[in-house]
């Protein structure tokens, strides 16, 4: 049985996450890992939310709780929304639990043994009006590289590079929006991964199999301008994981905690310890996911995130595995994504432009929302989100084409040979010409579902469905079965047995439907189709059935504009 371990980008706890963020890592990791188990595959996946920093500590000041209290009560509401869209989570995390303090501290005591870390006296941020020292993203300012004016102290999302407070150009709080910054000085952990630099470089070259989207960002990272810097990992904060080295106290860090993006990457190694333990299993049932002197050796470890998060996973956290020096698993392919944007601009929580998951669950079922985003994921470059085209796809490619041949099939079956399975009748050689033309693209669809090309998977499900939809046509049983009754209930047997086979295939695109068109043809029988000669005759003569409810309901024009102005930012 093949091992496979899946990690997505863990969402930042401070609010819900709109389609873009979920389109960026989570679903296309769920899409896959539902693929790899229906494939037979050992499958541990793992998500988690990101609590630590100064976001945290602000969220938790302005709803007026403490962060600790706020931090759970925002994991809830997130994991909520990932079981609302089907997220098929081994475990879902978080990055404050003891698991991830235990390993943040144990990295950070490896990579100082590995003389890995130095401390440093920096010059940092403070803001005078807010009263305390700005972590890099709490600095904003215009790029010296590029001029973008809203560019981060960690890093510019215009160009993706990596930025220090001080390089910004009229720097103010991102806080209270103050200019009357200066800068103090301050004493720091750094990890130098200036020192990895050929380790690294070489390491991304054995990756050969790796998006090119990926590739080109680490490559940029590691070779423009001055190249790989050393990375601060320590902050002057309350909330975060305590900076120690081990279990032994860090001299000259009392009252510092790990910088957010060192500790958050390594949830997903605590992940899987959070996993076991909540299952009552030993550490050997967590660590052979992750250790390769522990059985990892045979794990195919793939990571799912936006583009912007790629910098960190291809060089800092793999800095930190490597660094360790302990036989940690690194990760074998990391599928990076463009951006998603919303109908001519970008999605704005301030603004309350765009969608976001809680809202997309209000107005429409998840699947409606896990077929478009997924058919249209922005793998190559971004995607634009609008109503008009949304519309179109879920009308025609659920309703039309899936939808309407459960429904045909079904009830024309009830109609003229009731709730059971036809006999009578052999197939002929329209039957076997739609068998090849489905071995195609099963094969086919298999393929890009291997290789994570999402797009086109689902081009080759979706042409899977009309192939049903143009035999119906061809066949037309309602005819035949006026002068041939029993060549007609072998047409309709074979189409019962496609709606079989497309729930089958079409789960990890659309679980609950997929689940509601197996329980309407009663069986638990969801076995990948391997030999597809077999799978066209799963439903025998005789096994009953029932018409399911409409499986989609069109989206209507009136609907359509509603949300668009509904979500356009233009209303309160």
């Amino acid at each position: 049985m093949a091992r496979t371990l899946i990690t997505s980008a863990i969402p930042y706890i401070n609010g819900i996450k709109h389609l873009g963020n979920l389109i960026g890592s989570q679903l296309p990791a769920d899409l896959y890992a539902r693929y790899r188990r229906a494939r037979g595959d050992e499958v541990m996946f793992i998500c988690a939310t990101d609590e630590h920093g100064t976001p945290a500590e602000l969220a938790a000041a302005k709803a007026g709780k403490p962060v600790a209290e706020y931090c759970a009560e925002m994991w809830r509401v997130q994991k909520d929304l990932a079981d609302g869209f089907r997220l098929s989570f081994d475990h879902f995390g978080r990055s404050s639990s003891p698991q991830n303090h235990r390993l943040t501290q144990h990295f950070a005591g490896k990579l100082d043994e590995n003389g890995l870390i130095e401390e440093r006296a920096s010059r940092q941020v403070y803001s005078v009006a807010d009263g305390r020292f700005l972590p890099d993203r709490y600095v904003e300012g215009t790029c010296p590289n590029c001029g973008y004016d809203r560019a981060r102290g960690d890093q510019c999302e215009n160009c993706t590079k990596q930025l220090d407070p001080t390089d910004l150009i009229e720097p103010r709080s991102a806080i209270s929006g103050s200019t009357e910054l200066e800068v103090r000085e301050t004493k720091h952990l750094f990890l130098l991964q200036s020192k990895l630099r050929d380790r690294l470089d070489a390491w991304i070259d054995g990756q050969d199999s790796w998006p090119v989207l990926t590739t080109s960002i680490a490559k940029k990272w590691l070779h423009d301008g001055d190249g790989l810097q050393d990375r601060g990992i320590t902050r002057d904060l309350h909330w975060g994981v305590p900076v120690r080295k081990g279990d032994q106290p860090w001299p000259g860090m009392e009252g510092k905690v790990f910088y957010v993006w060192f500790d958050a990457p390594i949830e997903y190694i605590a992940g899987t310890n959070e996993w076991a333990d909540a299952n009552g299993l030993d550490d050997a049932a967590w660590r052979r996911w992750w250790r390769l002197d522990e059985g990892a050796e045979d794990v195919r470890y793939v990571q799912f995130m936006g583009k912007d998060n790629v910098p960190f996973h291809t060089l800092s956290f793999p800095a930190t595995v490597l660094g360790s020096g302990e036989p940690w698993k690194t990760v074998d392919y990391l599928k990076s994504f463009n951006y998603l944007n919303y109908d001519g601009g970008q999605f704005s929580t301030s603004q309350g432009r765009g969608v976001f998951m809680d809202q997309a669950l209000e107005i429409l079922p998840a699947d409606y929302w896990r077929w478009w985003l997924l058919s249209h994921a922005p793998e190559t470059s971004d995607t634009e989100f609008t109503w008009e085209r949304f519309q179109a796809d879920v009308n025609k490619d659920l309703a039309d084409v899936l939808g309407n041949f459960v429904s045909r099939v079904t009830k024309f079956c009830r109609s003229k040979f009731g709730e059971e399975v036809p006999a009578g009748g052999e197939w002929g050689d329209r039957e076997r010409h739609l068998s090849e033309q489905l071995a195609g693209r099963l094969t086919a669809y298999q393929t890009h579902m291997d290789a994570i090309e999402i797009r086109k998977a689902a081009a080759e499900l979706r042409a899977m469905w009309v192939l049903g939809n143009e035999y119906l046509q061809e066949a037309a049983p309602w005819s035949v079965f006026k002068t041939d009754p029993e060549q007609a209930a072998a047409q309709i047997r074979l189409a019962l047995n496609l709606i079989r086979l497309y729930a089958v295939v079409s789960a990890p695109f659309i679980p609950d439907t997929a689940a509601a068109m197996l329980a309407a043809m009663k069986t638990g029988d969801d076995s990948w189709p391997d030999d597809l000669a077999a799978a066209l005759k799963m439903l025998p003569p005789g096994h009953v059935f029932e018409v399911p409810d409409v499986l989609f309901a069109k989206i209507t024009d009136a609907q359509r504009e509603d949300w668009a102005t509904r979500f356009s930012g233009t209303r309160a």
